[in-house]
């Protein structure tokens, strides 16, 4: 991690290496399941489970795996971390196993589990591992959650979220009267629009950011070498 990343907070840090909005992987699955708190909760979880079991794995072993086969063995280790994950939801959470369908399986091919496998903790210590995957974990779920709220509200009128390990409703809000829905935001359509807006914002955020920090660094110089150029004219107004 570069000195300027320490610098930055919890928050600034989530958005400037977000998966979703920053590195835009896992997309599909983003899209796909992002139509309530509920799907977008459930998912999170059981990324951010195999995420950062994954990365431990991957960093324990890392030493020992040859290079030619370093791919194929991550995938192994993903693949069984999610079928572990998806016999997990079938049989305590089935009505969320249900819903999520087929997107539990894909977290196999996700690219930011490997890409952060690959990327990262092939690299790194287990303790490095752990939080990165535990960062990037969060990072995802806070993307979904970000999406599935503009969608729900805007599609359903209510702003609602239950359990979804156990079903049980935490709490149903109507924010939007019945009739004045926006039900395009229900369908792709609607992901595609949300994601866009809210990429472009995160895009909006990082430029203001890397501009202030640009100009700060800039005049930082500037001060310097003025400050070089006045201590060289004292020093030759002292020769003299």
């Amino acid at each position: 991690m570069s000195e300027k990343n320490e610098k930055r907070s919890f928050f600034s840090e989530m958005l400037y290496n977000n998966p979703v909005f920053g590195l835009y992987l896992g997309i599909c699955s983003t899209l796909a399941i992002s139509t309530s708190l509920n799907n977008a909760l459930g998912m999170g979880v059981s990324v951010i489970f195999v995420l950062v079991l994954s990365n431990i794995l991957v960093s324990m072993i890392a030493r020992i795996t040859p290079d030619e086969i370093h791919i194929p063995v991550y995938i192994v280790i993903i693949a069984t971390l999610v079928t572990l994950v998806g016999m997990l939801l079938q049989a305590y959470t089935p009505s969320l196993y249900s819903t999520l369908g087929a997107y539990v399986d894909l977290i196999v091919v996700n690219c930011i589990i490997l890409g952060r496998a690959e990327a990262f903790a092939c690299k790194n210590g287990v303790a490095a591992s752990a939080k990165d995957g535990l960062m990037m974990g969060l990072s995802y779920t806070f993307s979904l959650m970000a999406i599935s709220l503009i969608r729900q509200i805007l599609g359903t009128g209510i702003l609602s979220l239950s359990n979804p390990f156990t079903n049980t409703e935490l709490f149903a809000l109507r924010l939007i009267p019945t009739g004045f829905e926006i039900p395009i935001f229900k369908s792709q359509t609607g992901a595609f629009l949300t994601f866009a807006v809210l990429a472009a914002l995160v895009a909006a955020y990082k430029k203001s950011n890397d501009d202030k920090a640009a100009k700060a660094e800039k005049e930082a110089k500037a001060a310097k070498a003025a400050a070089a150029k006045a201590a060289a004219a004292k020093a030759k107004e002292a020769n003299a």
